[in-house]
């Protein structure tokens, strides 16, 4: 337990970190001007769209093209500005509680679990996450390192999120879904915007961000964001140590030199220190510590894309990328550089067949400073994906009955070729009805971890059972070089319907195969005698797992008055796991949302967001209900205040367990802040 006097010395630090959060911001705002006059906000609200409007809204993550949502035969949640705005959610991952089939669970201030459909944990390793096209996967865990992934929520226009398969056309673990952020172009984003806030579990956080044009044809911006989290609780009731501290800054441009062209060039550079407690195996006595770690990640990217309208049927666009991401963490330290191009053409084969098909590589570079915890067999690596895409929508029935048929064909260091086709049936019987149908196979690559890693995730003690050797048992998750990529295929149903003029309502259901999936066993134990006298035991990866996974999903939105709003969500999940599988236990039977939206006139807004979580019974978690507030006033478009209370029926709560590196949760708790937004 932390000293009384060290614990008082923490917060005073903390709240002094809370007011330097906010500083960067300020200064910044001070320092640009208004380099252009604010235009009015380009927001579509999205909360205010009938059904044929939000069936009209256009997406790009189902077939990387523009479609309407209303002619993609997947199932596909949008979250708009609007949605954001009035969440009252300060990240992404609280932001996507309200999507049906995503399971989010925060292990501690800066750590998250996110999936979809299932194999929920910090490194999900069936997702695959996207900012503007840029794939942010990680390769030595696979999953996603969330804390390193932030943007300013203000300058999003959406949030695509698609549950279920995406690698026809986004490739190797785009498994169970795929989350697609999309930012504002710039062109949307003129004037200054200044926002700022602070409270109970946000100590303070600050954004300032400026656009402006140069001539007709080019628009940029550029911000700069920083924030501070405090310590949550631990089980006791006493603080942790999971206090986090970001700071971020990036640009964009948009350019149209000409009437067929456009040019987007956009970057961001960050750094983020964050803590953690850990329960560490020793090989000597104690055999046990539990320590307060500080962990840093940082990094930065950059991406140009170019795109030519050649005709009303054909276009072509260009990518390219660099990202790199650097941590250290619980003595760990990694650097990985990855290096992305990819083409993209679509066109009108004949009157009735729309094609998209494209071509890309990537190219990974990965090194990695072990220690006598965790160390992987090759300090350095390189890996490489080359992979080509073809799609074809044929209407069979114009504007009635439409059929996509596709495949990703890859070829990665790893496993070698991987092919992973899809077929989708879209019926579309009146204006406000669809029935949609899908087959798919995909597959998820395995990653550095899993090939190479040895972790030490235990160590029993001399005469405590089982062991019996006199000696320490040391416990080794021990990855497998020549390792399977797992396989998936996919069954998918989905209705979309609007029974009455202030009523819609969307309902999707999936039955999944799951075959090579992630085991762990125990293996040959051994002997070893450095650094000290001890008994070896392998807990190794194989891939001889498999599973079957079904679940329903709906979404419904119900404008109840003009000035009162109900958008509900609800999923039912269940599998079939062997309990030695990696991932199973880990993800809630039901998961319940509703939304209240009202307009209280003269610029005020008040907003409810009670939420059900089913329990976790073999992590003994157990369920909750949670209810978040909403205050908001806006007198003008240009300012904006709002008093937001989160997780308002619980004191706190734990919501999930950690998986492979060993880490000790935190939990939530009742959390209240305060904002102000400004636009000039």
């Amino acid at each position: 337990m932390t000293p009384p006097t060290a614990k008082h010395r923490r917060r005073d630090e903390r709240h002094g970190a809370a007011a330097a959060a906010l500083a960067p911001a300020l200064a910044a705002l001070l320092a640009s001007g208004a380099p252009a006059k604010a235009e009015a906000p380009a927001d579509v609200d999205f909360t205010k769209l009938s059904l044929e409007e939000l069936m009209d809204v256009e997406v790009t993550s189902v077939s990387k093209r523009r479609q309407r949502v209303a002619d993609a035969a997947a199932a596909i949640f949008v979250i708009g500005q609007e949605d954001i705005r009035r969440s009252g959610a300060t990240n992404v991952p609280e932001l996507l509680r309200m999507v049906p089939g995503v399971e989010v669970a925060r292990i501690d201030a800066s750590k998250w679990a996110v999936s979809i459909r299932g194999f929920n944990a910090r490194f999900a390793t069936k997702l695959l996450v996207l900012v503007d096209g840029r794939s942010v996967y990680n390769p030595l865990f696979s999953g996603v390192y969330w804390n390193a992934q932030d943007v300013v929520l203000e300058d999003v226009e959406r949030i695509e999120v698609i549950r279920g398969p995406g690698a026809t056309m986004w490739g190797a673990n785009a498994v169970n879904g795929v989350i697609n952020i999309i930012t504002k172009s710039a062109k949307d984003t003129q004037g200054t915007l200044l926002s700022a806030g602070g409270g109970t579990g946000e100590y303070g956080f600050g954004t300032a961000r400026f656009g402006g044009k140069a001539g007709d044809k080019l628009a940029y911006r550029g911000y700069l964001k920083s924030f501070t989290v405090g310590d949550s609780p631990v089980a006791s009731g006493d603080d942790g140590a999971d206090a986090t501290h970001q700071l971020r800054s990036g640009f964009r441009i948009d350019a149209e030199p000409s009437a067929r062209d456009v040019f987007t060039l956009s970057g961001d550079v960050y750094k983020q220190d964050y803590g953690s407690t850990l329960p560490r195996p020793l090989l000597t006595s104690p055999y046990l510590a539990v320590l307060d770690d500080r962990g840093r990640s940082g990094g930065g990217n950059i991406l140009g894309r170019w795109g030519r309208q050649f005709s009303e049927t054909s276009a072509l666009t260009l990518q390219a990328y660099y990202d790199r991401f650097k941590i250290e963490e619980q003595g760990l330290g990694m650097t990985i550089d990855v290096a992305d191009v990819e083409a993209q053409h679509e066109f009108e084969a004949f009157s009735r067949n729309h094609v998209v098909w494209g071509f890309g590589y990537r190219y990974t570079r990965t090194a990695f400073d072990d220690n006598l915890f965790a160390h992987t067999t090759s300090n350095h690596r390189k890996d490489s994906i080359l992979n080509a895409f073809v799609q074809d929508e044929i209407a069979l029935i114009e504007d009635e009955l439409r059929f996509t048929i596709g495949s990703k064909v890859e070829h990665n260091t790893s496993t070698g070729v991987e092919v992973q086709p899809s077929a989708r049936l879209l019926w579309t019987p009146t204006p406000t009805q669809s029935v949609w149908g899908a087959v798919s196979r995909a597959v998820h690559v395995p990653s550095i971890g899993e090939e190479e890693a040895q972790i030490r995730v235990g160590v029993i003690p001399p005469g405590i059972p089982p062991n019996a050797t006199g000696l320490p048992l040391e416990i080794v998750f021990t990855g497998k070089p020549d390792i399977v990529a797992e396989d998936l295929l996919a069954f998918e149903l989905g209705y979309r319907a609007q029974p009455l003029r202030s009523l819609t309502f969307d309902i999707a259901g999936f039955y999944n195969i799951y075959d090579d999936l992630r085991t762990v066993a125990d293996g040959t134990p051994f002997l070893a005698l450095s650094p000290v006298p001890r008994v070896v035991v392998p807990a190794e990866l194989n891939a001889d797992g498999s599973a079957e996974t079904y679940g329903i999903e709906v979404a419904a939105d119900w404008e109840v008055f003009r000035w009162w709003r109900l958008k509900a969500a609800y999923n039912y999940f269940h599998d079939n796991l062997d309990v030695a599988a990696v991932g199973h236990g880990m993800n809630p039977m039901h998961q319940a949302s509703l939304r209240s939206l009202i307009d209280l006139g003269h610029g005020w807004e008040f907003d409810l967001w009670p939420r059900y979580v089913d329990n976790l019974t073999d992590q003994n978690i157990e369920s909750y209900v949670s209810l978040d507030a909403r205050l908001g006033w806006r007198p003008t478009n240009a300012i904006e205040f709002s008093l937001v209370g989160q997780n308002l029926l619980d004191s706190r709560r734990k919501e999930t367990v950690p998986e492979l590196l060993p880490l000790t949760a935190t939990q939530v708790e009742r959390a209240a802040y305060g904002k102000l937004t400004l636009r000039f």
